[in-house]
């Protein structure tokens, strides 16, 4: 599983009008900001003379120079005007995300003559980047020590990473198969291959299932003192003995293997029947365990897996993340939602929430085993990766949760800026039911992300935060 982060370029751009000194200035000034912020970055210092590209003649030096460190992003600032050929031919060959910013111009000295013309630069950049086809995010002109240049720096390091899971590939895990009433999961896996590099790594359900079984019956004893402790922590019921107690926890051990063996960013996973009929019990409080380590979608949610991929990416945290249902609307708040399911991490629980393992109360069934504990409360961003007929789309938006009625399973609600305009975007499609969520504010550098991802279209939901 990849999480490491990313490593950008610094690459300032200077021209031989203007002050060369103050340029100078600038680049230091924006070192110290990167190296405040503990951005992982490399610079130009070793490479070209004042670590700054003023001419043309710089692009080779600068260009082999990031390619040897293996940069996953370029930044260039704009110290004093600069030279757009340059900024334009660096972005072409180094080939991947472009952030173009330069701090916010100062007065004229007193004799009428300036410094620099950073933002006049910055216009002459941006079109040759456009001319040579070279995707980029721009931050406003404006001061470093301003709000925006920081947070806008943030979200673009969060867009990269999560555009490095389409842009290098993922590999997705699928136990099981798709479950045969399941249309909404129906996906196209040599178009995931050939367009986004996602591969989805099959793990046939009969030979995960015997392998969980042996371990149940080789770490008998392990497995009995692991489910002694977690009867100290857990409401379990409707178990005669602790078998399928066991049975779960080997499940959680099987499926962190297939991680693991064949280095997954995530897995997907047919719940039900294969798996519920062979242990004895339902194994989501399996999901619930693996989930804070490794995303896990249910019901064998391709798109859903990596939707919560891209989540966590974007998030740029290792805080885990949950594949839920978008339920039913608040009974009494027309921006309230439920997102629910079974099988979140366990981590995401709400504070003082004691989880309790009990029956299925949709599904007809004599097993136990379904976990049931409220999520925690906070700001919330939800996302859908998904698409058919070849026209893939990202959804992405942000609210936070909200007081609502007790259910069953794992749940929160959540009010978001205007429900009606995100059902209706999410009803037309390409999208299902299941949206990855997260604790965090990331909806816009997930729709940042799709710059970088060719053939991905964004699909903002809502026009902005819920009111608090």
């Amino acid at each position: 599983m990849k999480k490491n982060v990313p490593l950008l370029g610094l690459c300032p751009i200077g021209k031989f009008v203007f002050s060369h000194e103050d340029a100078c200035r600038q680049k230091r000034i924006i070192q110290s900001k990167l190296k405040e912020w503990r951005v992982r970055y490399v610079d130009l210092d070793r490479a070209l003379p004042d670590g700054m590209v003023r001419d043309q003649a710089h692009v080779g030096p600068a260009v082999d120079f990031f390619r040897r460190r293996g940069i996953d992003a370029v930044f260039i600032p704009h110290c004093n005007f600069g030279t757009e050929g340059a900024v334009g031919k660096i972005g072409r060959r180094l080939g991947v995300p472009v952030l173009l910013w330069g701090p916010r111009d100062g007065a004229p000295l007193p004799d009428g003559t300036r410094l620099r013309d950073t933002l006049c630069g910055l216009f002459a950049s941006s079109k040759v980047l456009r001319k040579l086809g070279v995707a980029f995010t721009y931050i406003e002109n404006c001061a470093p020590d301003d709000a925006a240049f920081r947070e806008g720096l943030e979200r673009f390091l969060r867009a990269v990473n999560a555009a490095r899971a389409l842009r290098e590939g993922i590999r997705i895990g699928h136990i099981g198969q798709r479950i045969d009433f399941f249309w909404t999961t129906i996906v196209n896996e040599s178009e995931l291959l050939e367009r986004f590099r996602i591969q989805v790594q099959p793990i046939d359900m009969v030979l995960f299932i015997e392998r969980v079984k042996r371990r149940t019956k080789k770490d008998r004893s392990k497995y009995r003192r692991q489910a002694a402790r977690l009867k100290r922590e857990v409401t379990v019921e409707g178990f005669s003995d602790d078998t399928p107690l066991a049975n779960i926890l080997a499940a959680r051990d099987e499926m962190l293997e297939c991680v693991e063996q064949h280095g997954l960013d995530a897995l997907a996973v047919q719940d039900f029947p294969s798996l519920v009929d062979s242990l004895g019990t339902y194994a989501f409080f399996a999901n619930s365990l693996v989930g804070d380590v490794c995303p896990v979608a249910l019901e064998s949610d391709i798109h859903g897996a990596v939707s919560l991929v891209l989540l966590q990416r974007a998030m740029g945290t290792p805080e885990p993340v949950f594949l839920a249902d978008v339920t039913v609307r608040h009974p009494e708040d027309d921006n309230g939602v439920l997102l629910w399911h079974a099988g979140a991490p366990a981590s995401l629980r709400r504070q003082g929430e004691r989880i309790r393992l009990g029956r299925h109360w949709i599904l007809p069934s004599p097993l136990a085993g379904m976990p049931h504990f409220a999520l925690k409360d906070g700001p919330l961003t939800v996302a859908r990766f998904d698409g058919d007929s070849g026209d893939y789309r990202l959804a992405a938006g942000e609210g936070r949760s909200m007081p609502g009625p007790f259910t069953l399973n794992n749940y929160v609600w959540m009010k978001v800026d205007d429900w009606p305009a995100w059902e209706r975007v999410l009803i037309e499609g390409p999208f299902i039911h299941h949206v990855a969520m997260g604790y965090a504010r990331c909806a816009d550098a997930l729709i940042e992300a799709c710059r970088y991802v060719p053939g991905l279209k964004p699909v903002p939901l809502g026009g902005g935060r819920a009111r608090e």
